[in-house]
């Protein structure tokens, strides 16, 4: 079988499947199977695959039908141009969470953040894709879970900002050791009665019966970690911005609180902002 057959193969067995993205998907896989590039890959679309390969891509497909998450068979997931490892310890990073990233980076050009804390930072996508792009903040990434810290460790060194991310062990903001310019959070927001966590980290996704009960219990704990001035991003899933904007302004009744859609026109990003009037942001498009 040649590389071409096999993605042609792959291909239409996870369509059957009702697999999303199954192109992408099979050729994922395949590239894992072979450890090559994408480049490396459609460049020996002719060669053939060994038998050993084809049992080894065969047994890979047989897990993303059971359900299994292409990323934690991987092992690896893109995320704002970069490449991090993830495992079942964390939460996949979602591409609609780069629209937090696009929002603090759009803050940041108009006031400087010298410090940042990612709160449930997982697999700490975000904390070091914001590392990267603002050389000159000090980031605290923040969780619960010591094996999602482990992950998040072996991806700041992966891209070289140990030096600037310092990962902290605790519930929510109770780790910080000082208040900061910026909060931002990705928390569980799915609701207890949808919960269906057949592989992702359940603690990763439980957000209680509303769906915002770690989202409330963050804004009770921001008043003394964030300074004045500052801000924070909240993101929340569908049906949720009555919710959590109510919980704002009952909290920071002198804040200013704005939502961003994501690309799917979906409620998406809650901005607090404690300065005397709304964060000013930058509307450029979201980063692929």
């Amino acid at each position: 079988m040649t590389l071409k057959q096999a993605l042609r193969r792959a291909r239409d067995v996870l369509v059957e499947n009702n697999v999303e993205d199954a192109p992408l998907e099979g050729e994922l896989l395949l590239r894992h199977t072979l450890k090559i590039d994408r480049v490396q890959l459609y460049l020996e679309l002719d060669e053939e695959l060994t038998p050993q390969q084809e049992q080894t891509f065969r047994r890979l497909l047989e897990r993303r039908l059971n359900g299994e998450p292409a990323a934690y068979i991987t092992g690896r997931r893109e995320f704002y141009g970069l490449d991090f490892n993830v495992s079942p310890a964390v939460l996949i990073p979602r591409p609609e969470s780069e629209l937090l990233v696009e929002t603090a980076l759009s803050i940041a050009k108009s006031r400087p953040l010298f410090t940042i804390a990612d709160i449930g930072t997982g697999s700490g996508a975000i904390a070091i894709s914001l590392a990267l792009a603002l050389a000159q903040s000090k980031i605290y990434a923040t969780d619960v879970s010591a094996a999602a810290l482990k992950v998040a460790r072996l991806n700041c060194r992966k891209h070289g900002v140990s030096d600037r991310v310092r990962l902290l062990e605790g519930n929510l903001l109770e780790p910080l050791p000082e208040p900061v310019d910026l909060i931002v959070a990705n928390l569980p927001y799915v609701r207890k009665s949808e919960l269906n966590p057949q592989f992702e980290p359940p603690l990763a996704l439980d957000g209680g019966a509303d769906g915002t009960e770690s989202i409330e219990q963050l804004c009770r704990q921001a008043g003394g970690k964030l300074k004045s001035g500052g801000s924070m991003l909240l993101e929340i899933g569908q049906g949720q911005r009555e919710a959590v904007t109510a919980i704002l302004h009952n909290i920071f009744p002198g804040g200013e609180v704005e939502v961003i859609p994501d690309l799917a026109g979906i409620d998406r990003v809650v901005v607090l902002s404690l300065s005397a009037g709304p964060v000013q942001l930058d509307r450029q498009p979201l980063h692929c």
